[in-house]
């Protein structure tokens, strides 16, 4: 037996598992749920970002001057 570690959320009481682990699931596993309380931990929006980003169709990153004119 072997761990694997992820963040999903959960959605209608199911979670998704990610593709790169789909073919080395097999039919049983172990299930361990670790909740976070989110009344005390504020949520970690920038690795959900990183995890799950927003893709914008017209996004256009800034140049680095365009940076700088800004400060």
């Amino acid at each position: 037996m072997y761990a694997v570690e992820f963040q999903t959320k959960v959605i209608n009481g199911r979670i998704q598992i990610p593709e790169k682990y789909i073919n080395k699931i097999r039919p049983y596993v172990r299930v361990i749920l670790l909740v976070e309380d989110t009344a005390e931990t504020p949520p970690d929006v920038i690795n959900e970002l990183l995890e799950y980003p927003i893709k914008l169709s017209d996004f256009k990153p800034f140049q680095r001057e365009e940076i700088y004119e800004r400060i």
